[in-house]
């Protein structure tokens, strides 16, 4: 039996979301799952899959592993709108990278279906936020984790790029064999002591460099900021 050790004035509701894709107004939800944490330190857990009412995009299929025919049978949202709202009646929330994405998808879920869920009165948890906040992405969290050093001189120039090559190549023999699944499910082996295949991995496919434009999954230049994010160029600029 699950429980936790987490002191809490009231419930406690950590989710997650699959969905469509990660546009809030256009896409849906396809799962969520719900660990509701109580006071007493019980955990109830409540898992439901949820039919989009469209097709889902293979690409968001090959991520979480969902299909239509997994949810050809199961209700849309708003017939379990009421219930999961009543679920977390009373709840705050946590997640993971949840304030920035499952909040917002699932606020939208309930207003596109008439269900008042207020979240003015909830504390909300991110468990991502305080992952970066604690364990830094900068060069001198690199050079420690790979090189097993403290940076000394961060931001001089000469320091950083001394630190930024030690920390390259102790990261082609750190990763070296190592197998990842790429967006297809294939696997792959990405980081090798070669140019070209680091190159590959690490350089974005953009058109110019200030991003304003860059290539989508078929090959196409698509224009990358605003109100057009994701038309073909050609085709805003007829």
């Amino acid at each position: 039996m699950l429980t936790h050790q987490l002191k809490l004035r009231k419930p406690l509701a950590v989710f997650d979301l699959e969905t469509t894709g990660i546009n809030m107004i256009k896409d849906r939800i396809v799962e969520i799952s719900i660990a509701k944490a109580n006071i007493d330190g019980t955990v109830t857990i409540k898992t439901r899959r949820v039919n989009p009412g469209f097709p889902i995009p293979l690409e968001s299929s090959l991520i979480h592993g969902i299909y239509d025919e997994d949810v050809a049978d199961e209700p849309n949202f708003k017939q379990i709108a009421k219930s999961m709202a009543q679920f977390l009646e009373g709840c705050d929330l946590a997640g993971f990278n949840s304030n920035r994405f499952d909040v917002p998808m699932l606020v939208e879920e309930f207003l596109r279906n008439d269900v008042d869920f207020d979240v003015k009165n909830r504390r909300l948890i991110d468990a991502q936020r305080i992952f970066h906040l604690m364990e830094p992405r900068n060069l001198s969290a690199a050079y420690k984790f790979f090189c097993k050093k403290e940076l000394i001189d961060a931001h001089s120039a000469e320091a950083d790029t001394i630190a930024t090559l030690e920390v390259l190549n102790a990261q082609v023999k750190h990763y070296e064999g190592v197998k990842i699944k790429n967006a297809n499910g294939e696997e792959i082996e990405p980081v090798k002591n070669d140019m070209d295949a680091l190159h590959e991995i690490t350089a974005s496919k953009l058109v110019d460099f200030a991003q304003r434009m860059t290539f989508n999954k078929d090959g196409i230049e698509v224009i990358n900021f605003g109100k057009h994010a994701g038309k073909p160029v050609l085709q805003v600029l007829k």
